[in-house]
């Protein structure tokens, strides 16, 4: 098994906590950031261009992708180029459909080939890949997201889909593909395997990189003190 220093993949935090995007940013491990409008939300965050604006002020050497929240394409491309005039350092998320279905194809190349660094986001399936893509070849510097984590809730193993993902972007040196929403810390040295350029991981998931190498027996001795103390604490008579 490789050690976390042996790591080809490269780690990007994935959230919106301000306090905990600064403490990961100190990692020089940590090689970029993600964010999305969810995650925004879920750490309380009103004002999205104030939030982006002051983290720029910080983050400014490593990628880190804010992504548009219109469902309409007019309306994402001006969101897509104002988000883009943030930052050098700027992605800019693009879903890889809207609501109704309709593709994001034709945006995609024309952000990509104006200059715009797009990260396509919220793919799922294999067959949703080859357009996205073309889009993309040979434009600006690109992602592409695959939720891994999302495919393997439904009970499938993402790392085929990933593979073969990987060989539609190969040929493409503009493209990197993101292992995103990873569950747990072995899907890192699964991307890792498969040679994916990029996975994001929440902070909880990054804290779990200390238990790389750890000695099992050892781990196993630590879990069964941790059920004996919280038995004595808990007061439980049988």
């Amino acid at each position: 098994m490789k050690t976390v220093a042996d790591l080809e993949v490269k780690l990007f935090a994935d959230g919106a906590d301000k306090a905990t995007m600064l403490e990961l940013y100190a990692n020089p491990m940590i090689r970029g950031f993600t964010t999305n409008p969810t995650l925004m939300r879920k750490a309380g965050i009103t004002g999205y261009e104030a939030f982006a604006r002051d983290i720029l002020e910080v983050i400014q050497d490593r990628p880190i992708s804010f992504e548009v929240f219109a469902d309409d394409f007019p309306e994402m491309e001006r969101q897509a180029l104002k988000i883009a005039r943030w930052g050098d350092n700027v992605y800019v998320k693009i879903p890889v459909t809207n609501t109704r279905r309709e593709s994001s194809a034709d945006l995609i190349r024309r952000l990509s080939h104006t200059g715009v660094k797009v990260n396509v986001t919220a793919i799922l399936a294999l067959e949703q890949v080859p357009a996205v893509v073309d889009a993309l070849a040979c434009g600006s510097p690109a992602n592409i997201s695959i939720f891994a984590g999302r495919v393997a809730d439904t009970g499938c193993d993402p790392v085929s889909l990933m593979s073969s993902a990987m060989g539609m972007i190969r040929p493409f040196r503009n493209i990197e593909l993101i292992w995103a929403s990873p569950r747990e810390l072995l899907n890192i040295f699964q991307a890792d395997q498969i040679g994916c350029h990029i996975i994001t991981a929440t902070a909880d998931i990054l804290k779990k990189l200390a238990l790389v190498g750890k000695d099992l027996e050892d781990y196993s001795l630590e879990t069964v003190a941790m059920f004996y103390t919280d038995a004595q604490r808990s007061g439980y008579r049988v």
